[in-house]
């Protein structure tokens, strides 16, 4: 074999394998160079399609503070009896006796009165069966003693008992007609003490 051929066509495939990887590494530099300026052309004008958010500087007494957690209203349940007035403020007369002493107790202990009479109570219009079986004028024992309330039915003939939840003290005690009431005095007393005067039950009226 001719030595100098050899050479020759080894030397001419190593040039053609230069010029390829040569051309190979231009094409590939002007392709990404291309690549380049088509995004630097086209990203200004895609961008400008997204939406902008802009940010707002707000200043702390622009914001609304917590409020506070309204407090839900407390109510009391009251307790009462109820009959007729001329029964329960004219014929029984011990129905005075344990009132005047229950004031003068809580008077020595230095409380607060937790019972009232009221006349023609407001709240009666909640209890329609208790309402149709009393004779009018009524009046009312109430107090937020359930005890209380229970020891004087027992002591007491002919009164209905209930009870019932109001916000305050004044709706409680509201009346519904300010009846004045008055009793005529029996022409033939008997009994070894005097009777007691009318309108004495006004010193435990709620205070107006």
């Amino acid at each position: 074999m001719d030595v100098s051929l050899t050479l020759r066509s080894a030397a001419a495939f190593s040039d053609l394998g230069s010029s390829n990887k040569s051309y190979g590494y231009g094409r590939t530099q002007k392709s990404f160079a291309l690549s380049t300026n088509y995004f630097r052309r086209k990203l200004p004008s895609q961008v400008s399609s997204f939406p902008v958010t802009r940010a707002v500087a707000i200043r702390s007494d622009q914001v609304d503070a917590p409020q506070p957690p309204k407090e839900e209203k407390k109510t009391q349940r009251y307790h009462f009896l109820i009959a007729n007035a001329k029964f329960l403020l004219d014929d029984e007369e011990h129905f005075n006796e344990q009132l005047v002493e229950r004031l003068r107790l809580f008077e020595e202990r230095n409380r607060e009165q937790d019972f009232w009479l009221v006349i023609e109570p407001k709240f009666l219009n909640k209890f329609p069966d208790i309402s149709r079986r009393l004779k009018r004028p009524s009046v009312a024992l109430v107090s937020t003693d359930a005890t209380w309330i229970t020891f004087m039915k027992l002591r007491l003939d002919r009164v209905l008992t209930a009870s019932f939840e109001a916000d305050s003290v004044e709706e409680a005690l509201a009346s519904d007609n300010q009846v004045d009431l008055q009793f005529e005095r029996p022409s033939n007393w008997v009994a070894p003490y005097p009777k007691y005067e009318s309108g004495w039950w006004e010193s435990f009226l709620p205070p107006k």
